[in-house]
């Protein structure tokens, strides 16, 4: 597929969280219905890779319809997985937590145990049927042939703790399973002679791949890990699930922090008549971020519903990702290409101010 030249470019890059990547399907669906927006890359970690390769897929084989249908497959035959009649044994229970909430006591009683009795003890022979949901939905041949839309799947070096980034001609069905890998589930994922566990513990999504490699354009942030909760969780549980949530949000704060200082450095040093040298300063420079988030809808579910992937609340969550996507629009479309939309200085005014 030829990229066709449009003003109006949006990089995006989407989050990890279970089940609630269906609120990204839905974001993406609406942004894919968007005729006057094109795309220059995707950027994904565990659920967001699913969607990013998913997406990838379609795109390739029929463009921005194909992407929406692929999609909407994919996340159907997710819901249609959840179906079984035992917790743990369908794929869609093994990606998005091992099983639905009316398991809940057992899970809180198998997330004690895991504690003590790891995946290779668990799980010797390494049974994993997320690989066939993946390789039912992602064409990477084809994703490694596309020219006009660059995709990233990161996963966590589990030796040096650091992030690894797969680009098009590197992603594959084990890249997309390291990128999920829940290390207290599944074995590591070998790759090139490394082992690899979930990206969402190094970076959930990576944001500089796309500034540095895409064609300028602005970035588009699909957050769905709620930044705040307001009550102070005071059960045993519900602390686990808060750290949770700080922690698989604490990458993106750190390479939020780092773009906020970079464009406050570059904005003194061109009112002080000095000039800035190197591509990468120059996109920094110029970049328009934006984000879509569902924080009143998604922070009404509790952590635990990343676990649930019947039908009927997958499409839920995509109702709510595309009112939220359609209100963004309504309200920012014209902002795309001209400003961004997303204040850096007044999330971490403190933090750069400080530097």
């Amino acid at each position: 597929m030829v990229a066709r030249e449009c003003a109006r470019s949006l990089d995006l890059a989407l989050q990890g969280g279970g089940s609630h990547g269906a609120f990204t399907w839905g974001v993406l669906d609406r942004l894919l219905e968007q005729d006057d927006v094109d795309f220059g890359g995707v950027s994904g970690t565990s659920a967001g890779a699913m969607n990013a390769v998913v997406l990838a897929t379609g795109w390739a084989r029929g463009g921005r319809e194909g992407a929406r249908e692929a999609l909407r497959e994919f996340w159907l035959d997710v819901g249609r997985a959840a179906e079984g009649p035992l917790p743990g044994t369908s794929a869609s229970q093994m990606l998005f937590g091992h099983m639905a909430p009316s398991f809940v006591p057992f899970y809180r009683f198998f997330d004690a145990v895991s504690r003590f009795i790891s995946p290779y003890q668990s799980n010797p022979l390494n049974l994993n049927p997320l690989r066939d949901l993946v390789a039912r939905h992602a064409d990477f041949a084809a994703i490694a042939g596309l020219e006009d839309l660059r995709v990233f799947v990161c996963a966590t070096n589990v030796h040096t703790g650091q992030q690894r980034v797969f680009r098009n001609h590197e992603v594959s069905c084990d890249v997309v399973l390291a990128s999920a890998c829940l290390p207290l589930l599944f074995h590591a994922v070998e790759i090139d002679g490394d082992a690899y566990w979930d990206g969402g513990y190094s970076s959930n999504p990576a944001l500089l791949p796309l500034i540095k490699e895409c064609r300028q354009g602005d970035l588009m942030l699909v957050q769905i890990n709620p930044l705040t909760r307001a009550e102070t969780p005071r059960s045993a549980d519900k602390i686990v699930d808060r750290i949770s949530e700080i922690s698989f949000n604490n990458s993106l704060h750190q390479e939020l922090r780092t773009v906020a200082l970079i464009k406050r450095l570059l904005d003194e040093e061109e009112a002080s008549g000095h000039s800035y040298t190197g591509e990468l300063f120059r996109k920094i420079h110029g970049l328009n971020l934006h984000r879509i988030e569902g924080a009143k809808e998604m922070s009404g579910f509790e952590t635990i519903t990343r676990l649930t992937a019947r039908v009927q609340f997958l499409e839920q969550l995509h109702d709510i990702g595309y009112r939220c996507a359609d209100g963004w629009l309504e309200e920012h479309s014209v902002d795309i290409g001209r400003r961004s939309t997303l204040d850096l200085a007044g999330e971490y005014g403190e933090f750069i101010q400080g530097a």
